[in-house]
Order: structure tokens, then sequence, then C-alpha cells
């Protein structure tokens, strides 16, 4: 079976850059008083079926994943978990747009505007 002491902690879900860590510590330091860190989810919407979405919380939810940043928590809804594993979370800014931008290995297929992806 192995030696047990060798595992390793348990690898976050999602991968965030130094800049997706910085934008949750803007986000964070804007907050309403009660949020305890923002959190990501997949809605459905959007031509190929889920969109992501990050929203403020105000309380931790049984099975969410955690991911302490330097700024801040960050959430993912425990729905959400399934489609995201292996991701890493960027955040991305030019002249035309601001957003996080997913690099997701379980998505097959994305809609030509980025709004959504299928996994």
């Amino acid at each position: 079976m192995g030696d047990m002491k060798t595992c390793a902690a348990p690898k976050a879900a999602v991968i965030l850059t130094e800049r997706a860590e910085q934008r949750v510590a803007q986000l964070m330091a804007k907050a309403p008083d009660e949020a305890i860190g923002v959190k990501l989810s997949t809605p459905r919407r959007g031509c190929s079926g889920l969109a992501y979405s990050v929203d403020y919380v105000t309380e931790e939810a049984k099975f969410d994943e955690k991911i302490e940043t330097p700024g801040g928590t960050f959430y993912i809804d425990s729905a959400s978990v399934l489609y995201l594993i292996g991701s890493t979370m960027d955040w991305v800014e030019d002249d035309f747009t601001a957003g996080f931008v997913f690099e997701n290995p379980n998505a097959k297929g994305a809609c030509g505007c980025g709004e959504s992806f299928m996994v």
C-alpha cells in the first residue's frame, strides 16, 4: 500500500495565479461588512451550458471548496468543483474587458464569446 506519511496535503481544486489572488484581495477590500469571502459558481447559462460567476458570500456552505489566499478566502460552489478540478484561474484586464479567466482541462468546448463552456 505504501507509507501513509509521504502523502502530500490535498491540492486545491483550482490554482489561483498571483493576479487572481490580488483581485480577490481587491474585492475583499471593498466587500460588504458581512462578506466572508468570494465564491465561484458555474450557473447554467450561455450557448455552451455553463458560465463562471463570482459573488460575495456571507456564510460558508458545508461542502464548498475553500481556498485561503493572502487577501481573503475564495470559495468554490460544491456543485461546480467537479467541473473545475485542475483548472487555473487568472485575472485578465485589457482595454476591452476585465474578468477572471480559466484554463480548464475539463472543458470540452466553449462558445465563441467566452461566456460559457461545456464539460
